[in-house]
């Protein structure tokens, strides 16, 4: 992960949910929490999640758990706030923070794409082990793994009050013989009164394979497993999530 975060979740922020609007992860935030529920018994209540960004997962999913949002970025954390005031946010590093106490259910989403090493995906791992009590769960869901990894474009982006962004994105991979690859963000940005002007920004992403993945989260205690799942507007068999217990003892 680098040290120097993307503008998006610094100068950009304010744009974010016209990058990607919290009505939108309906679906999947049901998704994620339905893996969440039935993974033990009793169902989780209490839950972290590790790199939480704009909340738009949480806008939807709070109405199942009792959310702790931690976020690398103050900028994210506060837009955050704006859509999610009743949940309680924390600055921190998935890599590193440590909250001092235990959550039935942890939750990792996309912002475990920029831990490129093995090692920078094993810290946030064993972060999340930490704070995971005995036969709680923990859910990482990575955008790809090597095995459905395919280069793409997409585009999109929302109206907001006096502003408007729309966005192409290009994801490729130069090398695929490391564990990452890039994808190429062009914003529009049309404010009010205000000459369009456009931003480019380019992302490096981890991809591991399916079984680094597993060999990981056995090394740090964890017992996981591989749930596939479907999305409406994303290809069958593309999309997998990775749900891991941590022993009773």
């Amino acid at each position: 992960m680098s040290e120097a975060l993307p503008r998006r979740y610094t100068d950009l922020a304010s744009w974010f949910h016209l990058l990607t609007a919290p009505e939108e992860y309906a679906e999947e935030a049901e998704v994620y929490s339905r893996l969440l529920l039935e993974a033990t018994s009793p169902p989780p209540r209490t839950l972290l999640e590790l790199g939480s960004g704009g909340g738009n997962n949480a806008w939807h999913y709070k109405r199942h758990f009792t959310p702790t949002l931690v976020d690398l970025s103050l900028q994210m954390l506060a837009i955050s706030q704006r859509i999610n005031p009743e949940c309680e946010h924390v600055q921190g590093d998935m890599r590193s923070v440590r909250l001092g106490r235990r959550f039935d259910a942890v939750f990792v989403h996309d912002a475990v794409m920029y831990l490129t090493t093995e090692e920078a995906l094993r810290q946030a791992m064993a972060t999340a082990f930490v704070h995971c009590r005995p036969g709680g769960v923990a859910l990482f869901v990575p955008d790809c793994v090597r095995e459905t990894f395919v280069p793409r474009t997409e585009h999109g982006g929302t109206d907001g009050d006096g502003r408007a962004l729309r966005y192409l994105a290009w994801t490729t991979d130069p090398d695929p013989t490391d564990n990452t690859y890039l994808s190429d963000f062009v914003y529009v940005l049309h404010e009010e009164g205000q000459p369009a002007r456009c931003v480019h920004e380019q992302h490096q992403y981890a991809v591991f394979a399916r079984a680094d993945w597993l060999r990981l989260l056995g090394e740090v205690g964890f017992r996981a497993s591989v749930r596939p799942f479907e999305l409406s507007d994303i290809p069958a068999g593309s999309l997998e999530a990775f749900v891991a217990i941590r022993p009773e003892a």
